[in-house]
């Protein structure tokens, strides 16, 4: 993973035309940030009128810029540290640039045509220094990073009838076409719109983005209204013109489940008029909304410079995935253009990546394939699943905690909103579990709806509709669409035992689509429920591949006293586990106890700070017979990334490294359904050989 010396400047309003500076310096390997301006503050005295029509003479104005800026010695003395800091660690230097929302008028300086003061040379168009204008949002949900070959893009061309009648051009669909197929190279994309009878409408653009594309690219008209309210010139059923305020957009791709990491406006008004009025424009807001990162340009930026930028950019981020960097060495390529400081990258990413390579972490690929296929040929490994492997389907638990929070007034600070447990804790204390259950029932069920909703039968339709029978029906779908599907693989794996912490049938109904008649059990964690299983029929059962156990340690939705949802569940269950030996009969039987000491494991869809994967884990630890794991050559745990944990990866490997102590752990960097679909391919393989 690239290193960086990594700058935040935030910048805050005194008074009228009087700005602070407070900054804070990064340095690759460090635990311990520098702060500036925090003490003795560092000042910005901006006047717009100074800066009025100078952008007509770049240099000039870029120049000027350079002087206002680093007027104050304590800037310069920001300046000089991070830049020597970087150098000294041959690492680019990463300036973000965070303005309060006190200080909304700085967004209208063209902070990308900068100049150095000393010797008035561009500040941002090459890989020493990366630039971008940091956004907060009001959506908190973590980035997912993608691996690399899944990238996909959609890209939108508006071209309605009727744009003379607003002196507007017409704009050339095939000539858009060409260019964006020429700029983004080798990224897979889809064409909106593709078909003779096909629009460019907001539903047709939204319903396109819920099959997941990770960059969006739109070419279309952008204006602002008389109130200065930004808006898309799109199309409606009829090719017209429809205007599409830039507050509807973002909504529409808020609400989305898997939304585009990269939006690029080619638009030629996308970011501001040209007074440069871009806290209004179409950037900021889709970024506000909870984009990671969003291109625009901010001014009429000339069809030469996009021919030449565009295609710039999409090759370097083919490169790494580093969204900055490519920017900064695409806006190179113009930089003798009077345009070139129109391009401007919007983004919350605090590691700048579009996407990321699996299985890869600083100590090289990942290589226990042959010990995993081995164990699943002997039938010596237990797959243990997590909430990772229905997210694709359903979203994350961390949606559904911050779903909760606000339903619920939750009272903590933000960041424990992301936290399921702490959630639920709190509903079914200040409600009662029955409200618990009956809201995170209804909020699985809404979202299938939305997503499946044109698919559904009309009696799974209705609000009350029976959630195990439209989680089936759904799940049934899901699993037909999708090559690798995660249950799927695992389902046609020969192995007789599958531990979960989910709740749902998914496995079960994946088991019995290849013709296998699965037993599920629901771990007896706690004596407040009940639950008759198998062996209560058959004493004797053992679990085969032909009839196998799924193994639910954490609940079921069939008996929802039996989920462990809240924090005291958690207490509950592991004060159960540790008080084991003293129960008879044991909590768990012994082979299921065995498959999880004497086997190959692979750990499925966990994050590391999730009370999930910590639960599960110290369950793992105080088993009878765990010292045996040491025997087994690989015990695979999946760590995903996201833009706001794990961002470096030899940190996290520390941490992991620590965390299990002596245990035999192989780590494979990325999402559990990376893993699954390598993991389906190496077993195709080996069945072949």
């Amino acid at each position: 993973m690239a290193e960086f010396a990594d700058l935040e400047l935030s910048l805050h309003l005194r008074d009228e035309k009087t700005y602070s500076i407070e900054g804070r310096l990064t340095l690759p390997n460090s635990d311990v940030d520098t702060l500036f301006g925090h003490e003795k503050p560092i000042m910005l005295e901006y006047d717009p009128l100074d800066f009025e029509d100078l952008i007509t003479l770049p240099e000039d104005y870029g120049k000027k810029l350079g002087e206002m800026f680093f007027k104050d010695p304590g800037m310069v003395e920001i300046w000089a540290k991070s830049q020597s800091s970087a150098q000294s660690l041959n690492a680019p230097l990463r300036l973000r640039l965070l303005i309060s929302a006190g200080a909304w008028p700085l967004n209208n300086i063209y902070w990308e045509a900068m100049r150095d003061p000393k010797d008035g040379s561009p500040l941002f168009t090459g890989e020493k220094v990366l630039f971008s204008r940091y956004l907060s949002a009001a959506d908190l949900r973590p980035v997912k990073l993608r691996p690399k070959g899944d990238l996909k893009a959609l890209v939108v061309i508006a071209a309605p009838e009727g744009l003379g009648e607003y002196k507007l051009a017409d704009v050339d669909r095939d000539g858009e076409f060409e260019r964006a197929k020429q700029s983004l190279g080798n990224i897979p994309m889809t064409l909106l719109p593709a078909k003779p009878k096909e629009r460019a409408t907001l539903n047709a653009l939204v319903e396109k983005l819920r099959a997941g594309y990770d960059i969006l690219y739109i070419a279309a008209h952008g204006t602002l209204t008389n109130t200065g309210e930004p808006m898309l010139w799109l199309e409606n059923e009829e090719g017209k013109v429809e205007r599409v305020l830039a507050s509807q957009l973002a909504t529409h791709i808020n609400e989305l489940i898997n939304q585009p990491r990269l939006v690029m406006m080619a638009s030629c008004q996308s970011a501001g008029k040209g007074a440069g009025d871009t806290l209004q424009a179409i950037g900021p807001r889709l970024s506000q909304a909870g984009i990671p990162a969003v291109i625009a340009m901010q001014g009429n930026i000339s069809m030469d410079s996009v021919k030449k930028f565009m295609p710039a950019f999409f090759s370097e981020l083919d490169r790494d995935g580093q969204i900055d960097r490519a920017l900064a060495v695409a806006r190179g390529t113009i930089r003798d253009r009077h345009d070139f400081w129109m391009p401007v990258l919007f983004m919350r990413l605090r590691s700048g990546k579009v996407w990321y390579v699996p299985g890869l972490g600083d100590a090289g690929e990942f290589d226990k394939w042959p010990a995993i296929i081995a164990a699943i040929q002997n039938e010596k490994c237990t797959p243990i699943l997590g909430p990772g492997l229905y997210e694709p389907m359903l979203g994350s638990w961390r949606d559904m905690s911050l779903g909760l929070a606000k339903k619920f007034n939750f009272p903590l600070a933000a960041f424990y909103q992301e936290t399921l447990p702490q959630v639920t804790q709190f509903v079914a204390s200040n409600q009662s579990v029955d409200t618990l259950i009956s809201s995170i029932n209804g909020m699985v069920r809404a979202t299938l709806q939305a997503r499946f909703g044109a698919e559904l039968p009309e009696n799974l339709k209705k609000p009350n509709a029976n959630l195990l029978e439209t989680l089936k029906f759904c799940g049934q779908k899901f699993r037909a669409s999708q090559e690798y599907e995660q249950h799927k693989v695992l389902a046609s794996l020969s192995l007789p035992i599958y531990i979960t912490t989910n709740y749902d049938n998914m496995l079960a109904e994946a088991l019995e689509d290849t013709g296998r008649k699965p037993e599920v059990v629901i771990c007896p964690w706690s004596e407040r429920f009940y639950e008759e299983s198998v062996y209560d029929q058959e004493p004797d059962y053992r679990p085969t591949v032909e009839r196998p156990l799924v193994y639910h340690l954490f609940g079921h939705l069939r008996n929802p006293e039996s989920m462990v949802l809240t924090e005291d569940d958690y207490y509950e269950f592991l004060i159960g586990f540790t008080l084991a030996k003293r129960r008879t009969p044991a909590i768990i039987p012994p082979l299921i106890t065995r498959a999880m000491t004497d086997a190959n494991l692979l750990v499925l869809g966990f994050q590391l700070d999730d009370w999930t994967f910590r639960a599960l884990f110290r369950t793992l630890m105080i088993q009878q017979g765990a010292a045996r794991r040491g025997r087994y050559a690989h015990v695979g745990v999946q760590v995903e990334l996201d833009d706001a944990r794990n961002l470096d990866t030899r940190r996290a490997r520390k941490f992991v490294e620590k965390y299990f102590g002596d245990s035999e752990i192989n780590i494979y960097w990325g999402k559990s359904d990376d893993f699954i679909r390598q993991l389906a391919l190496q077993w195709e393989a080996s069945r072949q050989e």
